[in-house]
């Protein structure tokens, strides 16, 4: 046990004071313990395993070393963010989304969805190929946040001309990675609604949706379509988020809204669901979105932007729990 408590925990203290062991069973030479591993990925439990056989192997009386794991299985609220159309920023938002609520100190995955377009590994400035332990995928970081997506897996550029199953079976690789303590999963939907969505829904129950729309008649009217599809399949929609709302001329300062203007706002009062905000258009968004720098990540008011979104969002994500 003097040996094992020189041993660190990724991120915490040593094995002994966090009782992720007790005191092993010693026979014939054999020393057999129970190695808790609850929240550790599974680099980090090899590692721990390859520790403590070089810390125990060859301490008096022990010739060998057998340790089985164990682990709590940690709750994940699932947040799938979606839209009725595609061009409306919904990866924008639900990256940002991810940073803002992992500086608010959770534990965030965020999971590409969008198989057939996936932009996270762009919008999150991390191509990084996953590595593979234990037939799961594991998740590479961003800005505090675990992510993994399709477009970390294959060449970019590249089509991918699969059918519905080939589909639903990415996905699950991905839903079902290693994502150790991860307690918020952000799943960044695919705009419409098809088979992701229908598979989300009926294999890993999301905790509820947040739809992501410009104030524009014809966006909301297909933001209203994703809507009633969460609702139909008893997932809570956690309220709306209106993208491009208004542009402020970088030279003269005067806003305008190519987009129309507060038309988000008053369809979550119509359809009774929560406003989580609006995120104005601005450059400064697209050009850090496409460099892999999110606002959220940084200072100043885009970030305080995202921050106010996401505080709103674990209100109502707090309230369903209630």
């Amino acid at each position: 046990m003097a040996a094992l408590a020189r041993l660190k925990v990724p991120g915490g203290r040593d094995l002994v004071s966090e009782g992720r062991v007790q005191p092993p069973r010693i026979k014939d030479g054999i020393a057999s313990l129970i190695l808790d591993v609850t929240g550790l990925t599974a680099e980090m439990r090899a590692t721990l395993e390859r520790q403590i056989r070089a810390a125990a192997i060859g301490l008096p009386g022990v010739s060998d070393i057998r340790i089985a794991m164990t682990a709590d299985k940690v709750s994940r609220t699932i947040i799938a963010v979606g839209s009725g159309k595609g061009g409306v920023g919904k990866s924008t938002v639900a990256a940002n989304l991810a940073i803002a609520l992992a500086r608010a100190g959770h534990k965030v995955g965020l999971v590409d969805a969008d198989i057939y377009g996936p932009s996270q590994p762009r919008i999150m400035g991390n191509d990084e190929r996953p590595e593979l332990a234990d037939k799961q995928i594991i998740p590479v970081e961003a800005y505090g946040v675990k992510m993994l997506s399709i477009g970390q897996l294959v060449d970019a550029g590249t089509a991918l001309a699969w059918r519905g199953p080939m589909v639903a079976s990415a996905l699950g690789q991905l839903m079902e990675g290693d994502w150790g303590d991860a307690e918020l999963m952000i799943v960044d939907l695919p705009p419409g609604t098809g088979d992701i969505q229908m598979s989300l829904v009926q294999k890993y129950a999301p905790a509820g949706a947040v739809i992501v729309s410009t104030p524009q008649d014809l966006a909301l009217i297909d933001a209203t379509r994703a809507i009633d599809l969460f609702r139909k399949m008893n997932v809570r929609v956690f309220g709306l988020v209106e993208n491009m709302a208004g542009y402020a001329c970088p030279h003269c300062g005067e806003v305008s809204d190519p987009f129309g203007a507060g038309g988000a706002e008053a369809a979550a009062k119509v359809m009774d669901i929560p406003f989580l905000g609006r995120v104005p258009l601005t450059l400064s968004i697209r050009r850090s979105s496409d460099a892999g720098t999110p606002p959220a990540a940084g200072e100043g008011e885009e970030a305080e932007i995202f921050a106010a979104i996401a505080a709103r969002l674990l209100d109502e994500v707090n309230r369903k729990r209630m």
